[in-house]
């Protein structure tokens, strides 16, 4: 009976055909996951986006997905129901977490590209008792429809091209997510950089003027500038979960460092707070980081 089913999972797999469309930040891939019969990864223009599990929306595959996870269990107690914001939808990844984990939490994920959200609505459907709600606008401009104090958590993971938008990366958006959260709300941020490290030190200076609690989660050889790669930014101003974070951290199948307090802080070297006036989007990542 088991191999008969193993089998039919076979056969199942090989018969699910990839989907190819044009959205508006380029061109769209849901590739099926062959191990995994209802397993998905989104890429745009060939970087990958997003990993979903129809049938386990709690498996995280993406290391930084995970490491947001483990910010996501720690930013209430467990189980209980949050107000969550998401910037960036990709696939709704870390929105279907949230919903599994947290029940009855309410969600909103903004997501500009408009074909993307149908193309993922239409293929990857949300689950119909699940209160997340999307809107197709800028980040920016969909955190400002938030009502103020409104949010225990704001997620941020936008990207155009592989970068993030300029105004994504400054004092006055900090701004705009401090005023969304509850005083003990957590704002945590996907962050991508490479050597030397220029655009993190900012974002790590930016939120250091505007929280008064920071931690960074990183492998060590980004935090090295060995190599490019993500980075996961926390940030709130009421105490992090330091020790819960660490040991998560220490468990995961991929161990990241945590940084915070001075060790943090030098890390900066000086950085100045990124401000409307002066910001770049994040850098491109090298073609050899999509092979």
């Amino acid at each position: 009976m088991g191999k008969s089913r193993s089998r039919g999972a076979r056969r199942h797999r090989a018969a699910v055909e990839a989907v190819t469309e044009q959205v508006d930040g380029g061109l769209a891939e849901l590739l099926p996951d062959r191990e995994r019969p209802r397993g998905w990864t989104l890429l745009i223009d060939g970087a990958p986006q997003s990993y979903v599990d129809l049938d386990d929306p709690a498996y995280l595959s993406f290391e930084y997905q995970r490491r947001l996870g483990h910010v996501i269990d720690l930013a209430a107690p467990p189980g209980a129901p949050v107000h969550a914001v998401h910037l960036g939808g990709g696939a709704f990844t870390l929105a279907r977490y949230v919903a599994a984990t947290r029940p009855r939490s309410t969600q909103q994920v903004v997501e500009r590209d408009a074909a993307l959200v149908r193309l993922v609505r239409s293929h990857l459907p949300l689950d119909a008792r699940a209160r997340i709600r999307v809107r197709s606008l800028d980040a920016r401009e969909g955190l400002a429809k938030i009502p103020d104090g409104w949010a225990d958590l704001i997620v941020t993971d936008v990207f155009d091209g592989a970068r993030t938008p300029a105004h994504l990366t400054t004092t006055e958006f900090l701004d705009e997510a401090r005023r969304a959260l509850k005083p003990s709300g957590v704002f945590a941020a996907n962050l991508t950089d490479g050597p030397p490290l220029t655009h993190l030190r900012g974002q790590i200076a930016t939120a250091a003027a505007r929280f008064g609690e920071l931690a960074l989660i990183a492998d060590a050889a980004v935090l090295r500038g060995r190599r490019f790669g993500n980075a996961v930014l926390v940030a709130s101003d009421a105490p992090l979960p330091l020790d819960g974070l660490g040991r998560r951290l220490a468990a995961d199948p991929q161990p990241a460092r945590l940084e915070h307090g001075r060790t943090l802080t030098d890390f900066t070297g000086g950085a100045a707070p990124v401000t409307d006036a002066v910001a770049v989007a994040s850098p491109a990542p090298p073609p050899s980081v999509f092979r």
